[in-house]
Order: C-alpha cells, then structure tokens, then sequence
C-alpha cells in the first residue's frame, strides 16, 4: 500500500478531482486580483453546479463580513434589554424570562455605566436555594468593550480565541450605543438563526415616546397603514423597509434620515444588504 497522501486520496475519489481541485482549476490562466473577481469565479463555479447554492451563500456572507464593521449589525441602544446593578431577583427575573436571552448587561445609574454582564444560567441555583441577601454584583461577568469601528471578521476571531459571546458597544464619546453578539456575525454569514425562543408573531411596532416608535422594516404596508391610519401602497414594495430603501435611492446606513407623506423615518439599524430597524416620529398633526 502506497504511503503517498494523495495516491490515497485520489483513491477515495475514484480518481476524480474534489470540487475544490476543479474550482482552482479555473485559477490557472488568471488568478484572481480581488475579492471581487474571486467571487465572480465561485459564483461561477457554483453557476457550473461545482457548489450547492447555500455554499455559495456561505461563502458570499464570509467574504461580505470582512466589509463590516459592529456599528453596522449591532443592537441598538435603545433596543438593548438590560438589568439594573440593584434590581433584586423578583424585580429582574421577569424581564430576562420575557426575553429570552442568555445574557444581558448588568448597568449602575445609567446605560452609560456597565457594571459587567449577568449570565441568565448564573440564576439558576437562586431555584434550588433563594436568598434574601442575593446580590448581582456576586454572579457578574467581565464585560467586553469595543468601539463601533471594529471589523467583524476581526472580533469573531476575538469572539472564538477569547471564548466570550457578547460585547458592548461605545461610541467615539465613550457612551454605550449598543451592543454585538457572536450570533449577529453568524447570521450575516449563514443568515438568520432562530431557536425555540423566537416569537413566530413578531412585534413589528413599539412605541418608545409620545410620537416616537421603533419600527422593524420587516413591517407589512398593509399593518404599518393600519397601525398608523397611513397610505401606503403596497403596489411595488411588501414591507415599509422597501418603501424606505426606495425613497434613499441608495442602501442607508444609520441615522440616515427621510420624510414620507409626513413620517420621519431614521435608520437605528442597516448593513450593506438591508434596513433593519427605523425610529419613527410621527407627523405634529398625527399625534392628537
């Protein structure tokens, strides 16, 4: 028997190239320059049936995050579910239950001061043997600090040689403006990840103030109409987001801002594919 590697493997072929071997065929009159062409010659390969189209998807997203930065996909400030440094067990427990989460930032007086980050499996012994002495500050993780100007491929690197899932965002002022997890990188890579906890109904409109309200751009024309008396068609967008996109004429990136019949739209949360989320300001005369 042959100790050659590659008799062996060729073996296991039946003699045929592996797809890879036929992909980097195509490299030998011209390698690729950049990233660019590099995926013009997978969209080829997968075009020619030498990858599954989710590989190519894969790959596509990989690629795609080494573009991106955490401001980007993180969550928003506002939209972050946190608990407060001295909020006793029976004033928390509700919150991190409704959510679902896993985590959360654990913060002093204000958004601003993080205290560290409570992990909701960290809660479990308080079944087995509550405490009227409990106190948060016992149980608290480290926090991680990033700046919004990180590259994802770089703090997914971090993410896996660290062995930590979420970190905090702070603006070039050094307040919070949000913050990431391993799973939003993941999900620009493999797109969206959803687990026993996601609410198969979403709540597509929140409202945060008087006039003011958090609107996912996933939200149907037909519900934003009925929700807010408005008059939308529907004839060539689905979703608000589409109407929103159109109107920039181009892919906005956050706290972008545009008026239509009335409403202001501001984007909280886009990436280089979609909108995600828009804090919207209804019109003076809407809000009587």
């Amino acid at each position: 028997m042959s100790d050659d590697p590659s008799s062996s493997h060729s073996a296991a072929n039946n003699g045929r190239p592996s797809w890879l071997e036929r992909l980097l065929q195509g490299f030998s009159n011209s390698e690729p320059k950049s990233q660019e062409e590099l995926l013009q010659i997978i969209k080829e390969a997968a075009k020619n049936r030498l990858l599954e189209p989710e590989a190519l998807e894969i790959i596509e997203g990989a690629l795609g995050v080494s573009h991106l930065q955490v401001r980007e996909i993180m969550v928003p400030r506002s939209q972050m579910v946190v608990i407060k440094c001295d909020e006793k067990p029976r004033e928390f427990l509700p919150k991190v239950i409704e959510s679902g989460h896993s985590r959360f930032p654990v913060i002093g007086e204000s958004m601003d001061e993080i205290k560290g980050i409570l992990l909701a499996k960290d809660l479990l012994p308080l079944i087995l043997e509550p405490r009227e002495d409990f106190s948060l500050s016992e149980i608290l993780r480290p926090a991680n600090i990033i700046p919004e100007s990180k590259r994802l491929n770089v703090l997914l690197k971090e993410f896996r040689e660290k062995r930590y899932h979420m970190a905090l965002v702070i603006d070039e002022y050094g307040g919070v403006s949000g913050l990431v997890t391993i799973e939003d990188i993941l999900e620009e890579i493999v797109g969206d990840i959803e687990d026993e906890t996601d609410d198969e109904e979403e709540d597509y409109i929140r409202q945060v103030a008087e006039r003011e309200f958090i609107v996912k751009a996933l939200t149907p024309i037909e519900e934003f109409n009925d929700y807010f008396k408005a008059n939308f068609s529907d004839d060539e967008f689905d979703t608000i987001g589409g109407i929103i996109t159109h109107a920039f004429g181009h892919m906005p990136g956050r706290n972008e801002v545009v008026e239509l019949q009335g409403f202001t739209f501001r984007v909280l949360y886009a990436d280089n594919r979609q909108i995600h989320l828009v804090r919207l300001t209804l019109p003076v005369k809407a809000s009587s």
